[in-house]
């Protein structure tokens, strides 16, 4: 993300409103839509961030893209349009929907192993991370053979390394001073 700080607060203001209107869901489901769209379209990227098309034109184009969004939806992406913030709704669809999660109480967690893990170890790393976490665990699973053995999990900006890659780098640092 580009303007995180003001990305967040952009997606605060709106997840205020949603919660004040009681669409939070729907909501929700329109930024994701526009998040993917951003990501997807190259195209649509620089429509948002191009200075050539005026905020008028862009958010005919918007209303006419997005045309099954909310009303509360529409109205803010065509207030961030203009301001002159366009370029960040793509960053700030990201970071509502990160706001609703921790509004919910629902925590991301990333596990990142060597190889696949079975069952009973992934389930035995969710359970000790659980029990330090307030919130319901969201887990995503990767696979990086550069690991070598042993695990990763993140969470927020919380790591904890168990990697043999990562053992095997303290080891050379300590032997090497």
């Amino acid at each position: 993300m580009r303007n995180t700080k003001v990305a967040a607060r952009y997606a605060r203001a709106l997840l205020d409103l949603a919660i004040e209107q009681k669409n939070v869901d729907s909501v929700l489901g329109d930024m994701q839509v526009f998040s993917a769209t951003v990501k997807d379209s190259s195209d649509f990227e620089l429509l948002l961030s191009s200075p050539v098309v005026k905020a008028d034109k862009k958010i005919e184009i918007f209303k006419l893209a997005f045309e099954p969004f909310e009303k509360s939806t529409q109205d803010f992406i065509a207030l961030i349009t203009n301001n002159g913030r366009e370029a960040m709704l793509g960053d700030i669809a990201e970071a509502f929907e990160a706001q609703v999660k921790e509004h919910r109480g629902i925590v991301p967690m990333t596990i990142t192993s060597a190889t696949q893990l079975d069952a009973s170890t992934r389930d035995a790393i969710i359970a000790k991370v659980q029990s330090s976490v307030e919130g319901k665990l969201e887990v995503e699973e990767k696979v990086d053979e550069s690991l070598i053995g042993g695990f990763v999990v993140r969470m927020g900006d919380q790591q904890i390394d168990a990697s043999v890659a990562s053992q095997l780098n303290n080891l050379k640092q300590r032997l090497t001073r």
